[in-house]
């Protein structure tokens, strides 16, 4: 069974910079594609980036290009989400989710497993 775990959230002042983890089991990932969701309030859940590392492609969302960065450690079955140059917008539960199709995909229907989410918030 794939189980997602995500930790790194909290509370920072506008440009800060927070590091998201999320832990994965149940499968060896390194031919998963593994990404990034958020949902902030009233909100429908959005795409922020996704690593495809079998592929050597990734994507970002125009809204963070540039401040966030995706990348994984396949030994640890683990995604990273570095996040620099906060602001309050960014402010959201964030998702790791893992899609086991083939492709990079931006859409949040074709993420196959999901993780229970970690709370970020930017104060400004």
């Amino acid at each position: 069974q794939v189980q997602l775990v995500e930790s790194g959230g909290g509370l920072v002042q506008a440009g800060g910079s927070l590091r998201l983890s999320c832990a994965a089991s149940g499968r060896t990932f390194s031919n998963y594609v593994m990404g990034w969701f958020r949902q902030a309030p009233g909100k429908e859940r959005e795409f922020v980036a996704a690593d495809n590392w079998s592929a050597g492609e990734t994507l970002y969302a125009d809204s963070v290009r540039g401040r966030f960065t995706i990348s994984r450690d396949n030994g640890r079955n683990t995604v990273y989400l570095q996040m620099n140059s906060l602001k309050p917008e960014d402010t959201a539960v964030y998702y790791c989710a893992v899609r086991s199709g083939p492709g990079t995909a931006y859409s949040r229907s074709l993420y196959d497993y999901w993780g229970q989410g970690t709370q970020v918030t930017v104060s400004s």
